[in-house]
């Protein structure tokens, strides 16, 4: 992999569908579409064949629901291991706060980009937006 997409930690649906972003409402396997400008059909593939890797910033934690504002009592992955194993040159995490946590607990040498939420929390923002927003991801796989 090129790349590693952050979350914060996997929402109630994720968890129960044990794969990211699982939650119908989140616009993040939408928005990858629409900057690929191809169907997803399965998301372990699709990853794959663009060098995307998929983690959370959180490894643990107490949290109410899906709320990230809930979070406490935060255990970190040890994402400094990962990257020393692999390929990764673009770490990029999703919404405010697998920024911030990444920010206060990572400390790599390599390109950090943080890019707003897909979450249907963050509705605010257009689609269109996030699209724009997330291109940088498949210059970064395709470099």
């Amino acid at each position: 992999c090129k790349v590693l997409i952050l979350g914060s930690f996997p929402s109630v649906i994720s968890r129960k569908k044990s794969f990211y972003y699982a939650n119908p409402q989140n616009r993040f396997w939408k928005v990858l579409e629409q900057v690929y400008q191809e169907t997803i059909e399965d998301k372990t593939q699709f990853c794959l064949q663009h060098h995307i890797a998929l983690w959370d910033v959180i490894q643990s934690c107490t949290i109410h629901r899906s709320s990230d504002a809930s979070m406490q009592y935060i255990h970190v992955n040890p994402i400094e291991d990962l990257i020393e194993k692999t390929k990764i040159t673009t770490v990029f995490t999703t919404g405010t706060k697998a920024t911030n946590l990444y920010d206060t607990y990572i400390h790599l040498p390599i390109e950090h980009i943080g890019l707003p939420s897909t979450s249907s929390a963050n509705a605010r923002m257009k689609l269109d937006t996030l699209c724009e927003k997330y291109a940088i991801i498949k210059e970064k796989t395709n470099a």
